[in-house]
């Protein structure tokens, strides 16, 4: 008998070991199958990928290590669902079983630590290679990876024009920095409005705080930027700004891209992540950001950014990063 055929066999007479836990096994996002993102094929719903880049943050470091505690954490949903055969959540009401959401992992795109041209060349080629087939999500990675990887899907779809929704502390519309060039993750959205399928007018941005460059409103009004800060969060409450966001966004487009920075959250919930910022959105305010994000035909594309787990022992960071991106997968595929 080989040892191939008596591990088989235990499996087979031992209860409950077809339970792979949370903390076992192979990391892929909600455990799911790895998929080169050139098979993905046709019966796929969403094609998940990383990006372990940091070389464009101008703080502190360490987004690179994003994408593997994120699916690290995203484990814990896949074993539960199918531990108990399906889920009741308990904040949307809804029965959900994993199971039937079809996900794949594509793991990592190439990066270049020291060539953030290649390495943005590398984002967009594999995004737009996976948004062929599947709704593509970027698992970050700093910031500016948000830019290649909306070019890529963006390409890859023939859109003429693609909004975007933007969950961050920061408006991230430098035009040039003496430091850090055109090209950071300071930079991202202003390369992303002056590309050729996006613009201002149709950029949404939620949860904005703390400082921004000199006569920043007057030049949020020329462009036409959809601007809701954490004041207009507070006083208009975040399901009805993320609405507006997302319908400006969607106004006039083929499609809408969304991008969540975890720095949207005040950093005494996530800690974990390169600029925190005080007063931010509170972890039940994020999940409802995703759910009504989930829940709009519009939205094909997404990206979490900027987790950097090495800033929190508790890796509380990664696991709201996890329950976002699942939060909005399961809003737009499996209820």
């Amino acid at each position: 008998m080989t040892d191939r055929s008596r591990a088989g066999r235990f499996r087979a007479d031992t209860p409950g070991s077809d339970v792979e836990l949370a903390y076992a096994g192979i990391d892929t996002f909600l455990k799911s199958d790895h998929r080169d993102v050139e098979s993905i094929g046709d019966d796929v719903d969403a094609a998940v990928l990383g990006a372990p880049y940091d070389g464009a943050a101008s703080n502190s470091p360490g987004a690179r290590y994003g994408p593997r505690a994120v699916r690290r954490a995203s484990a814990w949903w896949a074993y539960l669902s199918g531990y108990k055969g399906g889920l009741t959540n308990v904040n949307t009401g809804a029965q959900v079983d994993y199971d039937d959401l079809s996900v794949v992992d594509c793991g990592d795109v190439p990066v270049f630590p020291m060539d953030r041209a290649t390495t943005a060349e590398s984002v967009t080629a594999h995004v737009a290679t996976a948004a062929e087939s599947a709704f593509p999500v970027l698992i970050g990675g700093d910031h500016y990876c948000t830019y290649p990887s909306f070019r890529g899907f963006a390409e890859a779809r023939g859109y003429d024009s693609v909004g975007l929704v933007q969950i961050d502390a920061h408006t991230d519309t430098v035009d040039e920095s003496a430091l850090f060039g055109e090209h950071f993750h300071g930079s991202s959205t202003r390369r992303i409005a002056e590309s050729p399928h996006g613009d201002f007018e149709h950029v949404s941005q939620v949860g904005i705080r703390g400082y921004e460059s000199p006569n920043f409103f007057e030049f949020a009004d020329d462009v036409g930027l959809s601007l809701y800060t954490m004041r207009d969060v507070e006083a208009r409450g975040i399901v009805p700004v993320i609405e507006a966001a997302v319908e400006d966004a969607a106004d006039g487009t083929d499609a809408v891209y969304v991008t969540f920075d975890v720095d949207s959250v005040d950093p005494g919930v996530a800690p974990g992540t390169g600029t925190p910022e005080p007063g931010g959105l509170t972890a039940q305010q994020a999940l409802r950001v995703m759910e009504v994000l989930g829940a709009h035909d519009a939205v094909e594309a997404a990206d979490l950014m900027e987790v950097a787990p090495e800033r929190d022992p508790t890796d509380g960071t990664a696991t709201l990063g996890a329950y976002l991106l699942v939060t909005l997968l399961e809003r737009r595929f499996a209820e």
